[in-house]
Protein backbone atom coordinates (compact mmCIF):
# COMPACT_ATOMS: atom_id res chain seq x y z
CA UNK A 1 0.00 0.00 0.00
CA UNK A 2 1.21 3.26 -0.56
CA UNK A 3 1.92 5.63 1.86
CA UNK A 4 -1.25 8.42 2.86
CA UNK A 5 -1.79 11.53 4.48
CA UNK A 6 -5.01 11.61 6.82
CA UNK A 7 -6.22 14.91 8.36
CA UNK A 8 -7.01 13.68 11.90
CA UNK A 9 -8.84 16.39 14.22
CA UNK A 10 -8.99 16.51 17.94
CA UNK A 11 -11.94 17.29 19.61
CA UNK A 12 -12.35 18.16 23.51
CA UNK A 13 -15.63 16.09 23.98
CA UNK A 14 -17.93 16.17 20.53
CA UNK A 15 -15.88 13.80 18.57
CA UNK A 16 -18.40 11.96 17.83
CA UNK A 17 -21.17 14.41 16.84
CA UNK A 18 -18.63 15.53 14.37
CA UNK A 19 -17.74 12.70 12.85
CA UNK A 20 -21.27 11.50 12.45
CA UNK A 21 -21.73 14.93 10.88
CA UNK A 22 -18.89 14.40 8.17
CA UNK A 23 -20.53 11.22 7.95
CA UNK A 24 -23.47 13.04 6.59
CA UNK A 25 -21.89 15.34 4.39
CA UNK A 26 -18.88 12.86 2.56
CA UNK A 27 -20.81 9.01 2.92
CA UNK A 28 -18.80 6.22 3.84
CA UNK A 29 -18.21 3.77 6.82
CA UNK A 30 -17.56 5.39 10.41
CA UNK A 31 -16.18 3.20 12.80
CA UNK A 32 -15.59 4.43 16.42
CA UNK A 33 -13.88 3.47 19.47
CA UNK A 34 -14.32 5.09 22.88
CA UNK A 35 -11.86 4.90 26.08
CA UNK A 36 -13.81 2.56 27.61
CA UNK A 37 -14.10 -0.08 24.69
CA UNK A 38 -10.10 0.18 25.02
CA UNK A 39 -9.78 -0.01 28.89
CA UNK A 40 -8.12 3.07 28.37
CA UNK A 41 -10.17 5.33 30.96
CA UNK A 42 -10.33 5.36 34.94
CA UNK A 43 -12.26 8.17 35.12
CA UNK A 44 -16.36 6.93 34.92
CA UNK A 45 -17.20 10.43 32.75
CA UNK A 46 -14.49 9.80 29.58
CA UNK A 47 -15.30 6.41 28.69
CA UNK A 48 -17.98 7.30 26.51
CA UNK A 49 -15.44 9.33 24.84
CA UNK A 50 -13.97 8.53 21.51
CA UNK A 51 -10.49 7.52 21.56
CA UNK A 52 -10.47 6.87 17.96
CA UNK A 53 -12.80 7.43 15.03
CA UNK A 54 -12.04 6.77 11.23
CA UNK A 55 -14.21 7.57 8.27
CA UNK A 56 -13.37 5.86 5.08
CA UNK A 57 -15.65 7.16 2.06
CA UNK A 58 -16.10 6.09 -1.68
CA UNK A 59 -13.93 8.59 -2.41
CA UNK A 60 -10.88 7.53 -1.13
CA UNK A 61 -11.02 10.20 1.51
CA UNK A 62 -10.10 8.94 4.79
CA UNK A 63 -10.59 11.36 7.80
CA UNK A 64 -9.75 10.95 11.24
CA UNK A 65 -10.50 12.40 14.84
CA UNK A 66 -10.74 11.34 18.67
CA UNK A 67 -11.37 13.67 22.01
CA UNK A 68 -9.15 14.94 24.19
CA UNK A 69 -9.05 13.52 27.59
CA UNK A 70 -9.10 16.76 30.40
CA UNK A 71 -6.35 15.50 31.59
CA UNK A 72 -4.53 16.35 28.36
CA UNK A 73 -4.11 19.50 26.32
CA UNK A 74 -5.80 20.31 23.61
CA UNK A 75 -4.10 22.82 21.56
CA UNK A 76 -6.91 25.01 19.99
CA UNK A 77 -4.15 27.46 18.86
CA UNK A 78 -3.37 25.64 15.84
CA UNK A 79 -4.00 27.03 12.28
CA UNK A 80 -4.71 24.30 9.29
CA UNK A 81 -7.59 24.04 6.51
CA UNK A 82 -8.46 20.81 4.71
CA UNK A 83 -8.56 21.09 1.08
CA UNK A 84 -10.85 19.79 -1.38
CA UNK A 85 -10.34 19.85 -4.98
CA UNK A 86 -11.12 18.07 -8.54
CA UNK A 87 -12.93 18.64 -11.33
CA UNK A 88 -16.20 16.84 -10.31
CA UNK A 89 -18.33 20.34 -9.05
CA UNK A 90 -21.20 18.63 -8.14
CA UNK A 91 -19.93 15.72 -6.19
CA UNK A 92 -18.03 19.23 -4.85
CA UNK A 93 -20.61 21.70 -4.79
CA UNK A 94 -22.50 18.70 -2.43
CA UNK A 95 -20.00 19.09 0.02
CA UNK A 96 -19.59 22.68 0.70
CA UNK A 97 -23.62 23.20 1.06
CA UNK A 98 -23.03 20.32 3.60
CA UNK A 99 -20.21 21.52 5.26
CA UNK A 100 -21.58 25.29 5.14
CA UNK A 101 -24.62 24.16 7.06
CA UNK A 102 -24.35 25.09 10.16
CA UNK A 103 -21.19 27.00 10.01
CA UNK A 104 -19.78 30.28 8.52
CA UNK A 105 -18.49 30.96 4.87
CA UNK A 106 -15.34 33.07 5.00
CA UNK A 107 -14.53 32.92 1.22
CA UNK A 108 -17.60 32.60 -1.38
CA UNK A 109 -17.24 30.07 -3.79
CA UNK A 110 -16.47 31.85 -6.86
CA UNK A 111 -14.29 32.24 -9.38
CA UNK A 112 -10.46 32.83 -8.63
CA UNK A 113 -8.20 34.61 -10.48
CA UNK A 114 -6.21 31.54 -11.90
CA UNK A 115 -9.65 30.53 -13.09
CA UNK A 116 -11.44 27.33 -10.83
CA UNK A 117 -14.12 28.39 -8.43
CA UNK A 118 -12.56 28.42 -4.77
CA UNK A 119 -13.97 29.07 -1.45
CA UNK A 120 -13.37 28.81 1.94
CA UNK A 121 -15.62 27.93 4.96
CA UNK A 122 -15.22 26.88 8.44
CA UNK A 123 -18.03 24.02 9.91
CA UNK A 124 -19.83 24.40 12.94
CA UNK A 125 -17.47 22.25 14.30
CA UNK A 126 -14.75 25.13 13.88
CA UNK A 127 -12.73 22.86 11.45
CA UNK A 128 -11.76 24.86 8.38
CA UNK A 129 -12.25 23.63 4.48
CA UNK A 130 -10.96 25.12 1.49
CA UNK A 131 -12.45 23.84 -1.76
CA UNK A 132 -11.83 24.24 -5.31
CA UNK A 133 -13.61 23.27 -8.35
CA UNK A 134 -11.04 23.03 -11.32
CA UNK A 135 -11.95 24.50 -14.57
CA UNK A 136 -15.86 25.82 -13.79
CA UNK A 137 -17.20 29.08 -14.05
CA UNK A 138 -19.29 30.41 -11.86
Amino acid sequence: MPSQMNPYLSFRDNAREAMDFYQSVFGGTLESSTFGDMNMSDDPAEANKIMHSSLTTDSGFVLMASDTPSSMNLDEGSSYSISLSGDNGEELRGYWDRLLDGGQMDLPLEKAPWGDLFGMLTDRFGTSWMISIEGEDS
